[in-house]
Order: C-alpha cells, then structure tokens, then sequence
C-alpha cells in the first residue's frame, strides 16, 4: 500500500482558498433565458436557498420570502450544472505524456496531483459533475479524491467513480516486452464468473459507485506491429454475472466497447451505457434502443489521439477512424439512441470538456439536443436525475451561467460567468 493519503498531499500541493457556503440570505437569479435541462425559457427566474433551487418561474409569479439578493445576469442563459460522463481525472493529455509513461512511470503522489488541479479546472469549466470512468493504474485513489472534495478540502465537480474498471487477464496495458516483473495495470484483472464477482464486490467495497468493464480491447492479432485489432473480451456470461452483483449493489455497470460483437455482449449482459461505440451499426443501434441502453461517443478522444498522430483537423482529410465514427453516430441518432455527453477528458485537457460539446454538434446533433445531454440525460441515466440535471424546484443548486445563448451557438457554452454547486459559488464574473 502507498503511504501518501490524499489530505496531505493536497495540503502540500493545493492552497486555494474555499467559497464560503451561502448564508440563509436567498439569492434570485434573474437571467436573460433559462435553460431547465430539458426547455428553453424566456422571463423566468431562479430562487435559491443554501443549497436548494427553491422556486422556478416567471419572474412576475416568483416571490421570495423574506430577506434576498437578485444576482442580475443580464445578456446570459442560466443552466444546470453541466455533468460530464466520461473523464479521467488521474490521466493528463497523452501528447503531453503518453498512456503507457503516465501508469508506469509518474507517482502516485504527482497523479494525485495532477488530479486536484484536473478537478478544480473541470469545476471552474462549468462542469459539477463528472463520472469518472477508471483511474488507469491509480488504483482506489479515485476514492480520496471524492472524499477530499465533498468535505471541502479541495474544489472539484461531484465524482461518479468506477475506481479501477475490470478488464480480462492479458488484454489491458501497460504492454511492455519485459515480462520478467510483475507491472501495474491500468485495470484490475479478472477472469470467469467466480473471480470477476469478487473483484465487483471488492470495488464496490472499496468505494466505486458503478463498475467499468472493457467488452473489447486491442488484443487481436497485430495486423502491423504494434497495432493490435480490438476484440471481444468477456463473454456474456461473465458480464451478466457482474451486472448481476452491482444491481444487487444498486449500481449500475458501463461498457468500454468499439467492435460490433463487444457492444452486442454487453447490450445482452444488461449494461446501461456503451462507451465509444465507434463501429455501431443499425442491427446494434437498435438493439440499444430495445434494451434501453445509451451511447457516450466520446467524439473528441478519437479526435485528439488522430491529431497526436499527425492528422490536421480542417487540412488534411479524416482517417479512416474520424469517418467511421461520423457515420456511427449519424445512425445512432438517426436511430434513436440515447446519447450522453461524455469526451473521454484526460486523452486531452481537463477543462476543455466543452471540446465534445462542439464536436457532437459538428457531427449533427442539435445543440439543444447536446445541451440535453449534458444535463438531464446524463443525469437521467447515471441514476441521479432525482438532484441534479434540471433547474427545478427542490432540486441541489448546481447552476451555470454563460453569456450569450448556447442553443444558438453551442461554442458559448465556454463563456462561463457564473458557476454554483451546492450553493456555493465558485465563479462569479457577473460585476
């Protein structure tokens, strides 16, 4: 066990001061337009109490009692709190460092953090929550992250962790050519029913709040060296028996999987979401549909990797993997699948979430549409659309504002002014 707890490392990395809580004093955000997660609203208002949206409205039928402060917001568009649906807060740009370099060779104390400042940046995006989706060799350190940030240590988003995923034995990486030692992975790994329900209960234990399975990997044949095709991993059965184990749990299990036959697994085992889902076709699309089962596309990760490799976005033209997930996620819509939002942050820069915002516009989603997503969707199926993804009465105080009007154009999503969570606010440009 490493012996550098979270609380002393981000005393010694991370000094910046906390927002206060907000006092029994109302606050009443008056707006140019509201946008509830769901509709986009002229006229309307937001009453917030501490930590709770008390009232929503019109701005002539709301009427705080007693003692408030309007917050005029003039020339903005108020939205909930943006929630990103797949992020690793613990990996950092690989044209920066690669994969393989960051598990193997950064420390856990410099992962960690990378992680703190990660947070805070998401945060400080707009983004109050995240669902992180693997710490990739960083083991339980998800946990102390989470905990550091809901007791106030360090600033951050709401964390939704799967601590270290679950990959099949010899399919994840770090792949080196020194077998002489045994290596960190960036996964836990498990085979066959019996050990995978203990390693889903052991995570679950352990802190995670939903399990991450790899479906597939690149562990085919290399049809050149070093690139290896991506292939079915677990069977049915053994998925099923993890899903089995986090529904008892009330958790629910996502999916890592690009190939046809691994997101066809995965859809039968009962999983809630895919993610990537590059070569998706109209027989799994509808498949996803019927099971109810939605997609997070993670455009921008595909992007970046193509762009790390040399491609120049708008002067060379797509690789063959940017046209394939164009086409996929066009069926996907067309078909009706659900979509999160969710950019794979970490293969580039935590606070630059808005990137996939843009890109799944680009590949013609509605920003509206989009903005769902970020919201009420993600908050719908990651299971926790009863507190946050919508401005609604009772609902927790997580609110964004940014000038202009993102359903026109969804670039001002990245304008933020003004970013509350729980009630405290942690940006204010509004003077």
């Amino acid at each position: 066990m490493r012996k550098h707890p979270i609380f002393l490392l981000v005393s010694l990395f991370y000094t910046m001061a906390l927002p206060a809580r907000q006092t029994d004093t109302a606050l009443l955000l008056h707006p140019d337009r509201v946008f509830d997660g769901e509709t986009l609203h002229s006229n309307w208002v937001v009453w917030v109490q501490k930590n709770r949206i008390v009232a929503v409205g019109d701005i002539a039928d709301i009427k705080p009692a007693g003692v408030y402060k309007i917050m005029e917001l003039k020339g903005t568009t108020l939205l909930p709190g943006l929630i990103e649906g797949h992020s690793h807060l613990f990996l950092h740009p690989y044209n920066e460092t690669k994969w393989d370099e960051q598990v193997l060779n950064e420390s856990g104390a410099e992962r960690t953090a990378r992680a703190v400042v990660h947070a805070r940046r998401t945060l400080l995006a707009g983004f109050t929550t995240v669902r992180d989706l693997g710490t990739e060799g960083a083991g339980y350190d998800d946990v102390g992250l989470k905990a550091a940030i809901e007791k106030g240590i360090i600033p951050g988003p709401r964390m939704i962790i799967a601590t270290r995923a679950i990959v099949a034995t010899g399919t994840y990486g770090p792949k080196v050519k020194n077998l002489a030692e045994i290596l960190v992975r960036g996964a836990a790994e498990a085979d066959g029913r019996d050990a995978l329900i203990k390693e889903t209960r052991t995570q679950i234990g352990n802190g995670a709040d939903l399990i991450k399975v790899y479906a597939d990997y690149r562990w085919g044949p290399e049809w050149e060296p070093g690139k290896a095709a991506a292939q079915p991993t677990f069977t049915i059965e053994e998925m099923k028996a993890v899903v089995a184990v986090a529904a008892s749990s009330g958790r629910k299990v996502v999916a890592h999987a690009s190939t046809e036959e691994g997101m066809r697994r995965a859809i039968l085992a009962g999983i809630s979401t895919i993610e990537h889902g590059d070569n998706g076709t109209e027989k799994i699309f509808d498949l996803m549909v019927r099971y109810k089962v939605a997609l997070c596309p993670t455009i921008s990760a595909g992007e970046a990797t193509s762009e790390y490799d040399g491609w120049k976005k708008g002067s060379l033209p797509e690789p063959k993997r940017i046209i394939t997930k164009r086409q996929s996620f066009a069926l996907a819509l067309q078909k009706g699948v659900t979509i999160c939002f969710g950019g794979d942050v970490g293969v580039y820069a935590h606070g630059d979430n808005a990137r996939e915002m843009e890109a799944m516009t680009a590949y013609g989603m509605k920003p509206i549409d989009v903005l769902r997503s970020a919201t009420s969707v993600n908050a719908d199926v990651f299971g926790y659309g009863d507190r946050i993804g919508r401005i609604r009465k009772g609902m927790l105080a997580d609110i964004i504002a940014v000038e202009g009007n993102p359903v026109e154009n969804i670039s001002d999503i990245r304008k933020t002014v003004l970013v509350m969570k729980d009630g405290m606010i942690y940006v204010n440009n509004t003077h």
